[in-house]
Parts: structure tokens; C-alpha cells; sequence
């Protein structure tokens, strides 16, 4: 890659980084907010979540580094909706999930045809965030739904 190509993944790569690590960070509050019945197996989801965050946060950075630059230390948005029923959980991990989904195609745009490593990350991030989505659509949905949820 020449480098103004070089220069616009590594600031893609962590911007993703930022994402990824206020996903860590709103799942592990997520996780600490969640009471009742279903309680157990839904803090260890959100738990899942935030490790996974996180390894994809390393993974990133990693990749910064690999091309030259220095990982961010900045972290991405971090809204706190006092809403700490499941449904809006969800919804929030919905919207979180959807940036992230964003950066990760943002990063294809930029290396597409320029670099099969980056492009084969990218496509691999897009995979995972997609079935991620698909998740918490299901998980949003009322029982007997088939049609995918829409709001």
C-alpha cells in the first residue's frame, strides 16, 4: 500500500480500536445492570461480549502497529441512557454493534485491492458483527417471531 493508503487504515484501524474498547466498557456495565429472573444467563452473554470487545480491540491494534503507527489510547463513545431494562440493553448493543459494523466496512473501502491481510480482516470483522446483529435482532424479538425485528 502507498503511504496515504498506509495512513487512512491505521487511523480506520483505530478508530475501530476506540469502538471496540467502549464496547468493552458499555457491556461490562451492561453485564453489572441486569436483574431478575434471567439475570445469570445474560450477564454471562454480555460478559462474552465484552471479552470479545476486547480481543478485538487487541487484534486491531495489533494491526496499527504491524503498519507502522501507535495504537490510540482514546476510547469511543460512551452514553449512559440510565435505561437498564434488557430491551434497552439491547437496543443500545444494537446501535454499538452498527458502528462498529460501519468502521470495519469503512476499513474494506480503504484497503480493498491494496492488501488481502487487511482485506480478509475486515471482511472476517464484518462476519462476526453481522451475526453479532443478528443476535440481539432475534434476542429482541417476542417468542413465536420470525420476521426479523425492526425498530
Amino acid at each position: 500500500m502507498d503511504e496515504l493508503k498506509t495512513q487512512a487504515a491505521i487511523a480506520a484501524l483505530n478508530r475501530i480500536m476506540e469502538l471496540e474498547l467502549a464496547g468493552v466498557v458499555k457491556y461490562t456495565h451492561y453485564s453489572l445492570m441486569v436483574y431478575g429472573y434471567n439475570r445469570i444467563p445474560i450477564v454471562s452473554w454480555l460478559k462474552g461480549n465484552a471479552d470479545e470487545s476486547l480481543a478485538h480491540a487487541h487484534k486491531a491494534g495489533e494491526l496499527v502497529t504491524l503498519l507502522g503507527g501507535h495504537p490510540s489510547l482514546k476510547i469511543g463513545p460512551l452514553l449512559e441512557t440510565e435505561q437498564h431494562d434488557i430491551g434497552d440493553i439491547l437496543h443500545e448493543s444494537m446501535e454499538h454493534e452498527k458502528g462498529a459494523l460501519a468502521a470495519y466496512y469503512d476499513l474494506l473501502k480503504i484497503v480493498e485491492g491494496h492488501s488481502v491481510l487487511l482485506e480478509e480482516y475486515a471482511r472476517e470483522m464484518i462476519v462476526s458483527e453481522e451475526l453479532h446483529q443478528d443476535e440481539v435482532n432475534k434476542m429482541l424479538r417476542r417468542p413465536g417471531d420470525t420476521a426479523a425485528f425492526k425498530g
